[in-house]
């Protein structure tokens, strides 16, 4: 299954294959990562936009471009059309080519002050939210959801129309509910109705962890392209390869040995000049974690890194450790 290219306003997406937005994960460093291996669109971080407008250190962070190498968007929340909008505008004098706005995050910190995918039980709130944001600004506006707050209240198709009479030009559907967060598997065939109810492109979430499920996610969803997340999660190759996919061409492979190492040994270096050596430190821990995740004496390094402060140390342990294939890769060669 081959995917064409798609429109969001005045932007052209040649691939439509996405890395999503995830706290704490998809930071400039990782999405600098995954545009340079192929990623063909990435989002920021989510950005609180009362957070944003106070010049919050990290929300200022968020905000900055991956780079050139793909196109990317901006997300903010927020539970109150005066600083929605007031965020956008910042976020477009910033530079900002688009502008996605987060209604599809389950947390309890953030559902609880009204925001993320707790707007859906609001449609009226959530359109107010969504007009003042498209009015806002010049640039094209996005927005990403559930399905809907729970099975009782599975709304996407409703707040999809009024999104687009609003003036969004393109929508993504992670398919669960809030309820449901990360339960269960990503039911595809619940996203059709979304796409069914607009003419904007429509992007599908969900249980995106390799080309095979991309290509059964489009079929059962009849959505314009997909959306990836957790499936990166030290893997930041992986948008790439589906996008390679997808186009009929064969993916490049994931890094292993040497590569792999460099690779990882970069990220570690970004994340440090992004943050410095403390908050660094302590974000990339998560990431090694991922990186080592069923490689043989990976348990062991990983214990070694994360409990060592000096940057100089960590990398020479990275350096000479031999990055073995993944245990499943070597199974299935055997």
């Amino acid at each position: 299954m081959a995917i064409g290219p798609i429109h969001i306003g005045g932007e052209r997406l040649a691939v439509p294959v996405a890395l999503a937005p995830m706290a704490g994960i998809t930071d400039r460093p990782f999405r600098r990562l995954a545009a340079s291996l192929g990623a063909p669109y990435v989002v920021s971080e989510m950005v609180a936009s009362r957070e944003m407008l106070h010049q919050r250190p990290l929300s200022a962070i968020r905000l900055t471009s991956a780079g050139n190498e793909a196109l990317s968007a901006v997300q903010l929340a927020g539970c109150e059309a005066h600083w929605m909008a007031e965020a956008a505008r910042r976020v477009e004098d910033g530079g900002a080519r688009i502008l996605d706005i987060n209604m599809g995050c389950p947390a309890k910190k953030v559902t609880g002050s009204y925001s993320g995918s707790a707007l859906m039980r609001d449609p009226d709130k959530a359109l107010s939210l969504i007009e003042a944001t498209v009015n806002a600004v010049s640039i094209p506006v996005t927005l990403k959801m559930r399905l809907g707050w729970d099975e009782n209240s599975m709304n996407a198709p409703q707040i999809a129309r009024l999104a687009e009479v609003a003036g969004v030009r393109m929508l993504v559907v992670h398919g669960r509910t809030r309820s449901q967060f990360y339960k269960g598997t990503a039911d595809w065939r619940a996203v059709r109705p979304v796409v069914e109810a607009v003419d904007i492109p429509v992007l599908v979430n969900g249980d995106i962890t390799d080309a095979a499920a991309a290509r059964t996610a489009l079929a059962q969803s009849g959505a314009a392209g997909v959306m990836i997340g957790r499936g990166t999660q030290g893997a930041p190759w992986l948008a790439g390869q589906i996008a390679d996919d997808l186009q009929g061409n064969t993916p490049h492979p994931s890094p292993e040995g040497s590569t792999l190492r460099d690779l990882v040994i970069e990220h570690y270096e970004g994340l440090l000049s992004c943050y410095g050596t403390r908050i660094g430190l302590r974000g990339a821990r998560k990431h090694f974690g991922w990186y080592l995740s069923s490689r043989e004496g990976g348990a062991e390094i990983r214990e070694r890194v994360v409990r060592e402060d000096d940057p100089k140390t960590v990398i020479a342990a990275l350096a000479d450790y031999h990055w073995p294939a993944l245990a499943d890769d070597l199974a299935d060669a055997a």
